[in-house]
């Protein structure tokens, strides 16, 4: 009988693994060697540590492997290869990435990266550079490289997530803001919500920030100017949080979150996770039209890639759409909780 109550284990992001390989290749191509295991630092402090999978030293390049570990969340991309190659390229350029096998390119707007790019995210990007640099600095070495990542079984994998829709063709797309995977477990999550609540209680928290990720937590902790135990992973599970604030109510409450998970809560799903709820962009479309946009406008909406571009194009036209979709929430989250708590909505975009 297997154990519910046991912890589950979280797992590193393809972004992580990506990370770790070409941290390993850099220090291979300048003469170092493959560091087996090799660390890295995360975004949060974390100092995870790879093991290889593949090492080749070929000339100009060096190319590294690992094996994505999600963790015990169901990721299609666990158990994956996720290689990085390095070689030098020209003076001044900096670090340059590319897209190799498996790894899809980005066809439409709405995606966080320009079209034509390969679909390795910011968050990933960041990470990468960050330990590059730190390589670098650490040998000495050269900060001008070309780095490209494969993920061999990635057209494969494609098949199995959103990314054709999306219009990211030829491969999957290298994730992770933290770099780190959490379990994705109804339970076991909302579990930790209540923990996490109780204990904001005790410290004599009036007022929490309940976020979907860490973009968001941070803002709402910027913005608010609140300690750590009154900050809350609530994950995509807001109604875990909310109706366990209904019986267990605090003064206020700041919910926090992408702008395309709060279009889902604005409609009234309370778990607004990919695989549980999908952005109705026809709904959305017809909000743009109330806010007055035009049938140019509202068509376009309609037929979106994503929820961010339906955002950008309604700023462009300067519509409050951020502000229409936080209300939409609000009045969700006042229908759940006791009428003493005090709600406000933070609805955070890429920046």
């Amino acid at each position: 009988m297997a154990d519910d109550t046991k912890p589950l284990r979280s797992g590193w992001t393809t972004g992580a693994c990506a990370a770790a390989a070409a941290t390993a290749a850099y220090l291979a191509l300048n003469r170092r060697g493959f560091p087996d295991p090799v660390e890295i630092v995360l975004p949060r402090g974390e100092r995870p540590r790879f093991a290889l999978s593949t090492r080749i030293l070929d000339g100009d390049s060096a190319t590294a492997g690992v094996i994505k570990d999600g963790g015990d969340d169901p990721d299609v991309t666990h158990g994956a290869e996720v290689l990085a190659s390095v070689r030098l390229a020209a003076p001044g350029s900096g670090i340059v990435f590319k897209g190799g096998i498996g790894v899809g390119i980005v066809t439409r707007p709405g995606i966080p990266v320009p079209i034509g790019e390969p679909a390795i995210n910011p968050g990933p990007r960041r990470i990468i550079t960050a330990n590059l640099l730190a390589a670098a600095d650490a040998i000495g070495g050269p900060t001008d490289v070309e780095v490209t990542i494969s993920i061999p079984k990635g057209v494969e994998l494609a098949e199995k997530t959103l990314n054709p829709r999306l219009g990211i063709v030829g491969g999957i797309s290298v994730l992770g803001t933290t770099g780190v995977v959490v379990p994705y477990s109804c339970e076991a999550f909302i579990q930790t919500i209540q923990r996490a609540v109780k204990v904001a209680a005790a410290s004599g928290a009036n007022h929490v920030a309940a976020s979907t990720g860490f973009a968001s937590e941070r803002a709402a902790r910027r913005i608010h100017d609140l300690p750590e135990v009154a900050l809350i992973d609530m994950g995509d599970f807001v109604g875990g949080l909310l109706k366990y604030l209904r019986a267990h109510p605090l003064p206020r409450l700041t919910l926090a979150g992408g702008f395309a998970k709060f279009v889902k809560l604005g409609e009234g799903e309370l778990n607004v996770h990919s695989k549980e709820s999908r952005v109705d962009f026809g709904r959305l479309a017809e909000l743009v039209r109330e806010l007055g946009g035009d049938a140019g406008l509202v068509a376009a909406c309609r037929a979106a890639n994503t929820a961010i571009e339906v955002l950008e194009r309604a700023h462009a036209a300067g519509l409050p759409l951020g502000d229409a979709v936080a209300a939409r929430c609000r009045a969700v989250a006042m229908d759940i909780v006791k009428p003493e708590t005090i709600v406000d909505v933070l609805v955070v975009d890429r920046s």
